[in-house]
C-alpha cells in the first residue's frame, strides 16, 4: 500500500517539476497522457494500480471533511493545526486526506488543476475512472467511483450540517418561531429525496431546487445567529462553529454541481483545486485566529466606540469640562508620582518593586476613573473606535466631512486632557515635595534621584521608544478592557447580579440593581484601569529579567517625576541643560503615547469596520485639506461651536 502511495506522491512531484508556473506543469500533464496512450500496456498498468489506491481509500472523508476542523472548539483546533505544522505525516495511511496532504502540498497545485483545459480533464478522467469499492453504501455497478464517493461525501456533510444545526449552542440562541420551523428538520429528508431520484436516473430539477431551497433556509437560520451576538456578547468558539457551518453549506453547494451538472468535469476540477487551497489553510494558525477573533475584535471595538464618545469634546462647554476633568486627573496622579518614590525607596526586588507599583498605578487609575476625572493617554484607545464607527459610507462626501470633524474634536479634546493633566500634576508635586520637606525635613526625592530623573528623561537617551511602547501597553488595555465587557456581557452577568437569588437575599433587589448597572457602566473602565496598571508596573521587570531593557514613560507621570526632580534640586536646576532636555521630550512623550495607542485603536476599528485601502486613502486626504483650511480647528473650539 505504501509504494503505491509513493508513486502517487513521485508522479505529482514530477509534474510540479521546478514548480515554476501553471502552465509549465499542465504542459507536462499533456506528455505523460500522450505516453500513456501511446503505450496500452502501460495504461493498463495504470488503471490497475490506480483501482488499488482507491479501493483502501475512503474518499468521502476526504471530500466530506478535508479543511474542517475535527472538534468543533477553538482550542482543539489550533492543537490539531500545531501537530499537521510540527509533526511529518506518513504516506502509510488508509486516510484519503492525509494522502491528499502529502501529495498536493503547495499552492502551484490548485493553479495547475484549474488551468487545465477541457479535453485534458476529461483525458486524466478517463485514465483515473475507477468502478464503486466496498467502503460505498451507494454501490452499484453502473456508477463509478467518483460518482459514489461523492454521495457518500453528500450525506456526511448533511449530517454534520444537521448536527451543528440541532447543537444547543447554536440553537437556544435563535428566536421561538425560528426554532419551529428550523430546516434543519427536513434536511435529511431533501437530500434523500435527491438521491432516490438521481440512483433511478429521472430528472433531478425539482429535487435540487428544494434541496437547495432547504440549504438556503439553514443559512439564513444560521446566519440569526449572529444577531443574537450582536446583543448578548461574542465567544469566539460559537463564532468558530458558525464559520464552520457556514463552510460546510457551502461544500454541499460545490458537491452537488460536481454529482449533477459536470459533464466536462469543470466542476470536479474546481473541487480539487479548492481542497488544495484549503489544506494550504489548514495548518495556518494566523489563519485560524484572524478568521476566528475578527468578530469579537469588531465587538470589542464596538463597545469600546460606546464607551469613547463620553471622550470627545464638540463645543466650548465640553472643552472647558474636558480640562477640568484632566486637572483632577494631573491632580492625583501626583500623589501616584509621590507614592511610586515611595515605593522605590523601600528597596525591593525587582519583580516585587514591579508588583506593588502595580498595584498602586491600578488603584490610582480606578480611582480616577471614579471620579470621573480624566487620563490623557487612556483616552485615545477608547475614542478611535468611535470615530471609526462614524465610517458608514466613505463615497458620500458629507460622511467624509463629519468624519474630519470628528478627528478635529478628537484632537483638540487630547491636547485639552494633556494640558490639564500637565498643568495640573506639575505644580501639585512641586507642593507635595514642599510639604514633605517642611513635615520631614527631605523632599520627595534626594538629589541623586533627581539626577536620575533628569537623566531618564532626556531627549537624547530612550525616551522616546519607552513612550512608543507605553503606547502599546495602552492599546492593550483597552482591548483587554472590551474583551471583559464583551465576557461580562456573555455570561449575563448583568442579569444574575440583578436577579440571582441569593444575591438579592443579600443585598435587596434595589441594591442588587443598582450593582448591576453599576458594573455593566464601568468593567471595561475597570478592566482597562487595572491592566494597564499592572502592565505599567510589571512589564518593564518581566522584561528585564530575559535581557530586554525596555521601560515604560508615561507623559503625565513623566512630568511629575519631573517636578519632583525640580523640587529636590531647587531654582539652581533651571541653570542645568540636563533640564531642558527632559523638557522637550515631553512633548514628544505625550504624542507618541497618545499617537501610537491611537494609530493601533483606529487600525482594529477599521478592519471591523471592512474600511479598505482606498477609503484609507480618502480619509488622509480629508484630514489634510481641513488642516490646511482650518489648522486651529484641531487645537481649540471654533467660534461658531457653543
Amino acid at each position: 500500500m505504501v509504494r503505491r502511495h509513493l508513486w502517487l506522491i513521485a508522479v505529482l512531484d514530477w509534474i510540479r517539476g521546478d514548480a515554476t508556473t501553471a502552465q509549465a506543469c499542465v504542459a507536462r500533464v499533456e506528455r505523460l497522457l500522450d505516453a500513456l496512450q501511446s503505450q496500452p500496456e502501460t495504461l493498463t498498468r495504470v488503471h490497475q494500480w490506480w483501482q488499488q489506491v482507491v479501493l483502501m481509500l475512503d474518499g468521502s472523508t476526504l471530500l466530506a471533511d478535508y479543511g474542517f476542523a475535527s472538534r468543533n472548539a477553538l482550542v482543539s483546533e489550533f492543537v490539531d493545526r500545531l501537530h499537521l505544522k510540527l509533526l511529518p505525516s506518513s504516506p502509510e495511511t488508509q486516510d484519503a486526506s492525509e494522502l491528499f496532504a502529502l501529495a498536493m502540498p503547495t499552492a502551484l497545485d490548485a493553479q495547475w488543476i484549474a488551468a487545465l483545459p477541457e479535453a485534458t480533464l476529461l483525458r486524466v478522467a478517463e485514465v483515473l475512472s475507477a468502478p464503486a469499492n466496498r467502503h460505498h453504501a451507494h454501490s452499484t455497478p453502473h456508477l463509478t467511483y467518483w460518482q459514489c464517493t461523492l454521495l457518500d461525501a453528500l450525506t456526511f456533510v448533511t449530517s454534520q450540517v444537521r448536527a451543528a444545526g440541532f447543537s444547543p449552542e447554536i440553537r437556544l440562541r435563535m428566536g421561538v418561531s425560528e426554532q419551529e420551523a428550523s430546516p434543519f428538520h427536513g434536511l435529511a429528508t431533501s437530500l434523500e429525496v435527491l438521491h432516490e431520484t438521481w440512483l433511478r436516473g429521472e430528472n433531478t430539477d425539482e429535487a435540487a431546487q428544494q434541496f437547495k431551497a432547504q440549504l438556503e433556509s439553514c443559512r439564513h437560520y444560521a446566519a440569526t445567529v449572529y444577531t443574537h451576538l450582536d446583543t448578548y456578547g461574542i465567544s469566539v468558539d460559537l463564532v468558530f462553529r458558525l464559520r464552520q457551518l457556514r463552510e460546510r453549506l457551502l461544500r454541499i453547494r460545490t458537491l452537488l454541481d460536481c454529482l449533477l451538472s459536470d459533464p466536462d468535469c469543470r466542476y470536479s476540477a474546481r473541487l480539487v483545486a479548492q481542497l488544495v487551497m484549503v489544506g494550504q489553510e489548514r495548518t495556518s494558525l494566523r489563519a485560524l485566529f484572524r478568521a476566528s477573533s475578527s468578530l469579537l475584535a469588531a465587538k470589542v471595538a464596538e463597545r469600546s466606540s460606546v464607551t469613547g464618545e463620553h471622550y470627545i469634546t464638540r463645543n466650548r462647554a465640553e472643552y472647558h469640562t474636558m480640562l477640568r476633568q484632566a486637572a483632577g486627573g494631573g491632580a492625583l496622579t501626583a500623589l501616584t508620582t509621590a507614592l511610586k518614590f515611595a515605593i522605590m525607596a523601600l528597596g525591593l526586588a525587582s519583580f516585587w518593586s514591579g508588583f506593588w507599583s502595580g498595584v498602586m498605578y491600578a488603584a490610582s487609575f480606578v480611582l480616577i476613573q471614579l471620579m470621573h476625572f480624566t487620563l490623557a493617554t487612556k483616552q485615545p484607545a477608547m475614542t478611535a473606535p468611535a470615530m471609526a464607527a462614524k465610517l458608514k459610507d466613505l463615497a458620500d462626501t458629507q460622511s467624509v466631512e463629519i468624519f474630519v470633524d470628528e478627528v478635529s474634536c478628537l484632537v483638540r479634546s487630547q491636547v485639552a486632557a494633556v494640558a490639564g493633566n500637565v498643568v495640573a500634576v506639575f505644580p501639585v508635586v512641586i507642593l507635595l515635595s514642599l510639604l514633605m520637606q517642611w513635615l520631614v525635613g527631605e523632599p520627595m526625592i534626594d538629589s541623586e534621584r533627581a539626577h536620575y530623573v533628569l537623566d531618564s528623561l532626556t531627549l537624547a537617551g530612550p525616551s522616546l521608544l519607552f513612550a512608543a511602547f507605553t503606547g502599546v501597553l495602552l492599546f492593550a488595555s483597552s482591548i483587554i478592557g472590551g474583551w471583559v465587557e464583551n465576557w461580562f456581557v456573555l455570561h449575563r452577568l448583568d442579569s444574575a447580579l440583578r436577579y440571582n437569588p441569593r444575591v438579592t437575599r443579600r443585598l435587596g433587589a434595589e441594591r442588587a440593581d443598582r450593582l448591576a448597572h453599576f458594573m455593566l457602566h464601568h468593567i471595561s473602565g475597570f478592566a482597562s484601569n487595572v491592566s494597564l496598571g499592572f502592565m505599567l508596573g510589571l512589564v518593564p521587570s518581566v522584561l528585564a529579567f530575559v535581557a530586554l531593557p525596555m521601560d515604560v514613560r508615561h507623559v503625565t507621570l513623566s512630568t511629575g517625576q519631573l517636578a519632583a526632580a525640580c523640587a529636590s534640586l531647587g531654582f539652581d536646576i533651571i541653570r542645568q541643560p540636563a533640564l531642558w532636555w527632559a523638557l522637550a521630550s515631553l512633548p514628544l512623550i505625550g504624542v507618541l503615547n497618545v499617537g501610537v495607542s491611537f494609530y493601533m485603536a483606529f487600525r482594529v476599528a477599521l478592519q471591523a469596520h471592512s474600511v479598505t485601502s482606498d477609503g484609507r486613502a480618502t480619509i488622509l486626504r480629508a484630514i489634510g485639506l481641513r488642516l490646511r483650511r482650518r489648522p486651529g480647528s484641531f487645537f481649540w473650539p471654533q467660534r461658531q461651536e457653543f
